[in-house]
């Protein structure tokens, strides 16, 4: 591919799915303020309580987005040379598959606390059991067709560890847990869309340096595709936001980026450029584990660890930048652990 090609493929590709989740977000959040599908705020947030009533759910906005661009580009494989191009089709597909199936679970999620008026939808064990046995489905049919490697390879090394059938477990324990930190990390305005916009950087970043792979294709692809969406959602989602992407949306960024990072054979590679997520999980993890273990006694002022700055006086916009600056080193890392 020319390098005004390549310009061209990465310009559209971003550029569409900005400007779709732009006409999506357009005609969701009239919608979504008529229904008063605003978001419940937890009685312990008392720094957020003004947002109470902000519509939620915004995923609907860049959900349709992404799968939109993603359509048009199978399309054009098949119409290109459906012989050549459609069995790459495979991979693509069952990773829309499974991102849809995790934002399907996000808007029952959210739909329940709309319903009940506060910020109780499916308990933790019913979405904790649906994103196992959607990630279990994705394992499976990648198996199945062939696509899954179980080589784990180790950032900064030319380790590859073979993990045979137990590949099946772990990666299902880290994807099922990368999911959920994005899922936590939804929590100030523009904070996850930010974070996971450097993510996808990265993983164009990574796919360019990867070139030649069907795998690194639909990685360039998607990648692209997920920047444009968070950056046409953050045109309602930065501070002070008119929409939250609700777990509707954050659970499908998580899901598109585990995808990717288990197709391309480089799931620590990806954990480590989303490693901003996994602190923000972490830090919920080890609040709950030491209160219950000191009978009250916290780590944090408040977690996840977004809030704790806040507690100590940070402004929103201040943490995201922060966050959003640590976010970038991490993918640094995780670029030069895989090149």
């Amino acid at each position: 591919m020319s390098e005004f090609r390549f310009i061209l493929y990465l310009g559209i590709f971003i550029a569409s799915a900005f400007l779709l989740t732009l006409f999506f977000g357009r005609i969701a959040l009239p919608i979504l303020r008529a229904k008063k599908a605003g978001q419940p705020i937890n009685e312990y947030v008392h720094a957020h309580q003004s947002k109470a009533g902000t519509p939620t759910m915004g995923g609907i906005a860049f959900v349709p987005a992404f799968l939109a661009v993603m359509a048009g580009l199978m399309i054009w494989c098949v119409l290109q040379d459906g012989g050549v191009y459609g069995t790459y089709l495979v991979p693509g597909a069952l990773i829309c598959l499974y991102a849809l199936a995790n934002s399907a679970i996000g808007f029952v999620d959210d739909y329940f606390k709309l319903l009940r008026r506060k910020n109780e939808g499916l308990t933790e064990w019913q979405k904790f059991i649906l994103q196992v046995v959607a990630a279990a489905a994705f394992l499976a049919m990648l198996g199945i067709t062939g696509y899954l490697k179980t080589a784990l390879h180790i950032p900064f090394t030319d380790i590859h560890w073979e993990l045979s059938w137990f590949a099946y477990p772990v990666y299902l324990i880290v994807m099922v847990g990368f999911v959920n930190a994005t899922n936590i990390t939804d929590g100030l305005d523009g904070l996850a869309s930010s974070i996971c916009a450097t993510v996808a950087i990265f993983m164009v970043a990574f796919a360019i340096a990867s070139q030649g792979l069907i795998e690194s294709g639909w990685v360039f692809y998607m990648g692209a595709a997920l920047l444009g969406c968070v950056l046409g959602f953050l045109v309602y989602n930065h501070h002070p936001a008119k929409m939250f992407m609700g777990d509707t949306g954050s659970l499908f960024l998580g899901a598109v980026i585990m995808g990717c990072g288990i197709l391309a054979g480089e799931l620590l590679l990806f954990v480590l450029a989303g490693f901003m997520f996994v602190i923000e999980m972490l830090s919920s993890l080890l609040q709950r584990v030491y209160f219950k273990l000191t009978h009250g006694k916290r780590i944090f002022k408040m977690a996840p660890l977004h809030h704790h700055f806040e507690k100590c006086g940070w402004g929103e916009v201040t943490i995201v930048a922060v966050f959003t600056a640590v976010s970038a080193v991490f993918c640094i890392l995780a670029f030069l652990g895989g090149v």
